[in-house]
């Protein structure tokens, strides 16, 4: 059985909105391997139609001599939550339909391995108020930007989460892997 696991870039108050904030830190290669690591033995990704969207043109042209990360996003079997197809193409790509608990659920029992997610801030939202994120690794950017849309919205659900990881890195930014935890 498939276990989700989730990669957010945030800042300090929470927002996860598409992380141009984060291009004034310089990338440390520590915080690199700890998305490799993520990313290790994932054998399908999930995202929402935006960041599909954002993705597919970034990351479909990039090599392995670009990014190591390449190979793994462009050749991993990709699911997309969408009403609507997505207005590009990206090999090994397939619309799943709209956000459906149980869709999700299938999905994880159909993949033998774990499941990545990357950005997605709508359907993360929704996978963590179902109780569907196995795994929630949030890389904390030292900025408050006081504007845009949060992982953890207001009015939403609570939601309980026990530490797993802690790695500071030399430009600020802080790892923390947590799971949920009931309770």
């Amino acid at each position: 059985m498939g276990v989700i696991r989730v990669h957010e870039f945030t800042t300090l108050d929470g927002v996860i909105d598409a992380p141009t904030w984060s291009f004034e830190f310089p990338f440390d290669p520590k915080m690199g391997e700890a998305i490799a690591e993520i990313m290790g033995g994932c054998q399908a990704i999930l995202l929402g139609r935006n960041t599909f969207e954002m993705f597919a043109p970034a990351w479909s042209k990039r090599t392995a001599t670009e990014d190591p990360g390449a190979p793994f996003m462009n050749d991993t079997r990709k699911f997309v939550v969408a009403t609507r197809s997505p207005s590009v193409e990206w090999n090994n790509s397939s619309v799943i339909g709209p956000y459906d608990p149980s869709a999700i659920r299938r999905l994880k029992e159909q993949v033998d391995g774990s499941i990545y997610v990357s950005g997605s801030g709508t359907l993360v939202r929704a996978l963590l108020s179902d109780g569907l994120v196995d795994d929630l690794h949030l890389f904390v950017y030292p900025v408050a930007i006081g504007h845009g849309p949060r992982l953890f919205a207001d009015g939403g659900p609570s939601t309980k989460l026990e530490l797993m990881t802690c790695h500071a890195y030399t430009n600020g930014v802080v790892h923390l892997g947590y799971r949920p935890t009931a309770g």
